[in-house]
């Protein structure tokens, strides 16, 4: 979705505020429609799977009834090629009347009666990256039409307009929500943009005027993808990890468990280096037909919690050698200005049996006097294993696999 054509238009430039809509404190969880659905528009031929009014309604009806609701999956979020090609005579976004009938504000009151939040796309430029009406010269009217439509979060792409004016062009959309008065999280496109151009983003402007952001390609079904997108956040993560904290997230895209392109123990690798960095956390996959392996990853609540913890202090990869890794990630509880710890064992590895890795509690930052409880994660149903300070861990990683464990301030 990252098409760059040098289109110039006015950019009025507004006084610089910041988001004040006080959401998303901890990662954003839910279900978007793009790496899995794209921009599948054949309702005649595939009406289970178009980019329709139905597709969402099945998708909420699937969180609120298989209990990815009570975990915190709360957003239903559309993605391109929603849209009728044209405004209407107002100057309004209106839904594609075929595939969206009934309009967004009656999806949006469907996803709202099942207890979840409805998302919605845009492009900063002057079409979206499928073609469709952009928000440029119609950031207001948009705004205000999401609002009244009841939408409750915005993710705003960056095709067809010039990275070099998004440090004008996103704050005014962010304005525009404020406007509205409308708490609406905003997902900016931003970073990756001016990244992709050779420019470096200004992540204090960013962290400022986004809820949440993306940094780096867009994901694919393939552990290649998720490769490539770990490596970027780790070795960008002295940057990026002062950007982060409640309120505003390095988003590094989709989770794409369930879907064709990863393995079980791949699966379980991406769900916890996605918690890890502190990421948000929206499922494109089918959630009519995911296999029950895959929902047991998805719906691991201890996971889940080191994603979702207050604290919002994302991890980093304090280890990287022969294609072993250890990320690590301050959690709570804390203690006498201690640390408790989520830890993520990551094997690169494709061939082989597992290999075992070693740390000490030193080398982990583990240095409570009192030791900490040891919990793994995967493994939930077995007791914590005490760990005292000067110990030693010892994990056997399966390739393309990972062990995540958290060390807690013990209290004995």
């Amino acid at each position: 979705m990252k098409i760059f054509i040098c289109v110039i238009f006015l950019v009025i430039i507004s006084t610089t505020c910041s988001l004040d809509n006080g959401l998303a404190l901890t990662p954003p969880m839910g279900w978007l429609s793009w790496e899995r659905f794209m921009c599948n528009v054949d309702c005649d031929h595939d009406p289970e799977n178009c980019i329709s009014e139905r597709l969402y309604k099945d998708m909420a009806d699937r969180i609120a009834h298989d209990g990815f609701r009570e975990l915190g999956y709360e957003y239903v979020n559309i993605d391109d090629c929603w849209m009728a090609k044209l405004r209407n005579a107002e100057g309004q976004l209106v839904a594609d009347p075929k595939r969206f009938p009934s309009g967004i504000k009656a999806l949006a009151d469907y996803v709202h009666s099942k207890g979840l939040k409805l998302g919605i796309y845009q492009d900063c430029g002057i079409l979206t990256c499928a073609g469709y009406p952009g928000s440029a010269f119609h950031f207001e009217i948009d705004a205000r039409t999401f609002a009244d439509w009841g939408v409750d979060m915005l993710k705003l792409d960056g095709c067809y307009a010039i990275p070099m004016l998004m440090d004008t062009i996103y704050p005014r959309m962010t304005k525009a929500l404020n406007k509205t008065g409308r708490p609406i999280v905003f997902s900016c496109e931003w970073p990756d943009y001016q990244r992709g151009v050779g420019m470096k983003p200004n992540y204090t402007a960013v962290a400022m005027n986004c809820n949440m952001w993306r940094n780096f390609d867009d994901i694919a079904d393939s552990w290649n993808s998720v490769l490539s997108i770990t490596d970027y956040h780790a070795s960008h993560q002295d940057q990026l990890i002062p950007a982060a904290g409640p309120g505003k997230w390095n988003d590094p895209d989709m989770l794409i468990i369930g879907n064709f392109g990863l393995s079980y123990h791949q699966a379980k690798a991406q769900m916890a280096l996605w918690a890890i960095l502190a990421a948000p956390l929206l499922m494109s996959n089918d959630l009519r037909s995911l296999r029950p392996e895959f929902k047991e990853i998805l719906t691991n609540k201890y996971v889940i919690s080191v994603n979702q913890d207050p604290l919002g202090l994302m991890g980093r990869r304090i280890y990287s050698k022969q294609s072993i890794e250890i990320w690590t990630r301050p959690v709570t509880p804390t203690k006498d200005n201690y640390y408790s710890y989520a830890i993520v064992f990551f094997n690169r590895r494709d061939m082989g049996s597992a290999v075992e890795v070693n740390a000490t509690t030193s080398d982990l930052s583990l240095n409570y006097t009192q030791g900490y409880d040891v919990l793994d994660l995967f493994h939930w149903w077995k007791s914590p294993v005490y760990l005292k300070p000067g110990g030693m861990l010892s994990v056997k990683v399966n390739p393309s696999s990972v062990v995540m464990l958290t060390a807690k301030i013990s209290t004995k």
